[in-house]
């Protein structure tokens, strides 16, 4: 009976687990506090956390970094891939960001985009943090594979990070792809304090004038034309884009509902499943707890707030170009995170004044956004690819 239970003991959770994976059940339990107390973005940060949770639960039980390493001895890792091995290769072969860009362009109305050209330059300002983070990871003793994976979290964009991450420095994508998707989640606690720390309470209350209305034809060209100049000038993001401006296309073109609906809704969810569970589940204590994981978490961080406030101090320029009839919150927008971004816009400029709806306004640089973080993916991939 002793041998029984020496040996149950032995090949438990409680016998086999390193001191790292209880901290990372412990940070899994703070990720469904944020996700389903605090509603932060609940629909992703629960399917990683949950990942997380079980991938150190049962140790190496799950998920097999072994197998996704390169050259591998298949005898020295004897072990049959599990589910979520099978699940990752829709993160490593770019299957599921794909995806994921086909299902935000179903759902996004470009038409604020249209109406208003200069979100345009909201957007590419919000790409500073890219930038910055890259020069960053570079002094820090990264290599430049893995400093520009690093520095593109700072578009907020996790299908983007993963894309280009997957084919520059496979080796960081598991603590790319947490960083990326947790500062997503964590918007509505990141992005306010830069907004009242850049702008005054006067430019906060401004009130945006209604933007033109954009024509049906407008909205079909324009994922169309967008497609064919990106991907002539830069053709390794061909994937996102294309995938973003189908699912745009699906939306506008009013003859394909269905496939509409399917992209916003049943394919979006199961991805999203996949996608979650998947990059949460090679998030173990043993590997994740690493210095160089930590640096990748900081200058995640700090791409994304540089991101923000780039885009904001766009927005400043642009108030003051016009008179103060932008607001410049809008700028903050400019990042890839849609919707979370436009709404945390809009409910800070709804704090400081109640009849300020600036949702729609913001969505314009918002999705200027998604389309400059996978040109910056391209422009990168063209660098170091």
């Amino acid at each position: 009976m002793l041998d029984v239970i020496t040996k149950l003991w032995s090949t438990s959770g409680f016998g086999t687990l390193d001191w790292r994976c209880y901290v990372m059940i412990g940070l899994s339990c703070v990720l469904f506090y944020l996700a389903i107390g605090k509603k932060f973005e609940p629909l992703l940060l629960l399917p990683i956390a949950f990942g997380m949770l079980l991938t150190n639960l049962a140790g190496e039980g799950v998920f097999h970094p072994a197998w996704f390493q390169g050259e591998v001895n298949w005898e020295e890792v004897g072990k049959e891939p599990g589910l979520f091995d099978i699940l990752y290769l829709g993160v490593k072969l770019d299957i599921f960001p794909c995806l994921v860009f086909m299902a935000v362009g179903a759902m996004t109305d470009f038409g604020p985009l249209i109406s208003r050209p200069s979100s345009l330059f909201m957007g590419a300002g919000a790409q500073f943090g890219i930038s910055c983070a890259f020069i960053g990871a570079t002094a820090l003793g990264f290599t430049g594979n893995q400093a520009a994976s690093i520095g593109i979290i700072g578009g907020a964009d996790g299908p983007t990070a993963i894309f280009v991450t997957s084919k520059l420095a496979p080796e960081l994508l598991g603590a790319i792809a947490i960083a990326a998707y947790s500062y997503m989640a964590l918007i509505p606690m990141i992005q306010p304090f830069f907004m009242k720390l850049l702008t005054t309470k006067k430019m906060r209350q401004v009130k945006m004038e209604q933007a033109r209305p954009v024509s049906k034809i407008e909205k079909i060209c324009f994922p169309v034309i967008v497609t064919i100049v990106c991907i002539l000038i830069l053709p390794s993001v061909a994937p996102l884009i294309g995938c973003l401006m189908l699912g745009n296309l699906f939306r506008e073109c009013g003859v394909t509902d269905r496939l509409s609906d399917t992209a916003q809704n049943a394919m979006c969810n199961i991805v999203t499943i996949f996608l979650g569970t998947s990059v949460g589940a090679t998030a173990i204590g043993t590997n994740f707890l690493k210095l160089e994981t930590l640096k990748v978490i900081a200058l995640g961080l700090g791409a994304f707030c540089l991101a923000t406030v780039g885009g904001l101090l766009i927005g400043l320029l642009m108030y003051f170009v016009t008179g103060g009839k932008v607001n410049p919150l809008i700028g903050s927008a400019g990042v890839s995170a849609v919707p979370m971004a436009a709404r945390v816009a809009n409910t800070v400029g709804q704090k400081e004044n109640k009849s300020n709806f600036l949702l729609m306004h913001a969505m314009g640089p918002n999705v200027a956004g998604v389309i400059g973080s996978a040109v910056a993916a391209g422009v990168l991939l063209s660098l170091f690819g």
